[in-house]
């Protein structure tokens, strides 16, 4: 567990870092100031469907592919509820840059999806037979 929490702070550092440097580059027509906070939301969000994944396995192991994939469809409707509460509130009305927000937004979510399915994927070495 502490193994893919390190990896995960190390993603999510290196991509705030990409964030950081393309906005102050290209600033807000380009990267939507709210990009930061999708950043911490999915980081969050992942790292809480690791931390359910794992507590379901650990009480039986044959459980592991149903508390996946309940990870992943939390992680999908906890992102789509924020995602429709920011353009229900502010960003559907005003027009503030939604187009870069749901950009930033996909890329992001499916950045982090990528990176669940490699630590997965790198860790099912030690129970193949």
């Amino acid at each position: 567990m502490p193994r893919f929490l390190l990896y995960l702070a190390a993603f999510t550092l290196a991509l705030a870092a990409i964030i950081y440097l393309l906005s102050a580059q290209f600033g807000p027509h380009i990267i939507h100031p709210y990009s930061a906070r999708v950043l911490l939301l999915l980081a969050v969000l992942t790292g809480g469907t690791y931390y359910l994944t794992a507590r379901v396995t650990a009480v039986k192991q044959d459980y592991f592919i149903a508390a996946y994939f309940g990870g992943v469809v939390l992680r999908f409707l906890g992102s789509i509820l924020v995602l429709g509460i920011y353009l229900y509130r502010a960003g559907g009305v005003h027009n503030q840059g939604t187009i870069s927000l749901l950009i930033a937004f996909f890329i992001l979510y499916f950045l982090y999806a990528g990176f669940e399915i490699w630590a997965i994927l790198s860790n099912l070495r030690p129970f193949s037979k």
